[in-house]
């Protein structure tokens, strides 16, 4: 029984990867695996999910620094979980907590044949590598720049610029980067969420064009027709539309219970930030008042329609 190729979602944080990731999984043939690349622990630096060192958000991977990386995602994708390394790191209830959940699902997912998924941000600038060199079906989700931008203001998240300044390989191969510099430093929300949503749009197009097995999908998209948008999905990364799976994304995505909950919140143990919600009141929320989403659609004027690959 062959498995298939392994699964990637990604995307800028606060773009639905999770949602996205967990509506795959409904399928029952898919094993979970939360942010291998994010640099924070949990849900990061578990190298028994990933037993490689992660030094920058937004890891950049290519063929001239894939040496750590191409043993240690082969056998992520594998779901080989590396026990041994992960009691030498991580030791405490909680991790020992996450090692079970991650190893009993690694273990019985590869027995029987189910496919990793990798639900991951932080990999979004490796995206080509991922699925050039280990076959990974990649969908890249994009959110509209204003309400992505009004998510990261709500959140008081920033962009730290030096952590993709700090990449020559990455400047070397994607040049637009470097319009991020003069953001060092810089505390306007805003302006930093646009820009970076500017460049990584750039980066996503140019990498969707020219490597097969990459598709960008707009997240609104999805919100306004969850089924027939995930059945689509489900076709293209050869998973099987049952009507268990229809069942779960409708009641994942018309439930009444987000209007009483926070906007957001991480839950579990791999700490996950996706929850139940209304897809469709999705839509209007994280709005900027008039004059900063007025500057977001200036920052990230782009006339080039939303690219969708499905090679």
């Amino acid at each position: 029984m062959t498995a298939g190729p392994p699964v990637l979602v990604t995307g800028l944080p606060r773009s639905g990867t999770s949602w996205v990731g967990r509506m795959l999984t409904v399928s029952g043939r898919l094993v979970y695996v939360n942010e291998p690349l994010n640099p924070q622990r949990p849900p990061g630096r578990s190298p028994g999910v990933l037993d490689a060192s992660v030094t920058h958000r937004f890891q950049y991977i290519c063929p001239d620094n894939e040496t750590p990386w191409l043993a240690a995602f082969s056998r992520t994708v594998a779901l080989r979980y590396n026990w041994r390394a992960e009691i030498r790191r991580n030791h405490g209830p909680g991790d020992l907590a996450r090692m079970a959940k991650y190893g009993t699902a690694f273990t019985v997912g590869r027995l029987l044949a189910r496919r990793a998924l990798l639900d991951d941000p932080f990999a979004l600038l490796s995206a080509e590598w991922l699925a050039r060199r280990l076959g990974c079906r990649v969908l890249v989700v994009v959110r509209d720049p204003v309400s992505f931008a009004g998510s990261w203001r709500r959140l008081g998240w920033r962009v730290d610029v030096r952590e993709l300044l700090d990449q020559p390989l990455l400047l070397r191969d994607h040049p637009c980067v470097a319009e991020l510099g003069p953001l060092a430093g810089n505390r306007d929300v805003v302006t930093g969420a646009a820009l970076l949503w500017k460049v990584a749009r750039q980066v996503t197009d140019t990498v969707a064009r020219r490597t097969p097995g990459i598709r960008v999908v707009r997240y609104e998209d999805l919100c306004a027709a969850p089924l027939d948008g995930f059945r689509d999905l489900y076709d293209w990364c050869g998973l099987p539309w049952t009507g268990r799976a229809a069942r779960r994304i409708t009641a994942a995505c018309t439930s009444s219970r987000s209007g009483s909950r926070p906007a957001f919140a991480w839950t579990g143990l791999s700490r996950t930030a996706y929850r139940p919600m209304d897809s469709r009141q999705a839509l209007t929320s994280s709005s900027l008042p008039h004059a900063d989403a007025a500057r977001v659609r200036a920052l990230t004027a782009d006339p080039a329609a939303f690219t969708h690959r499905s090679s």
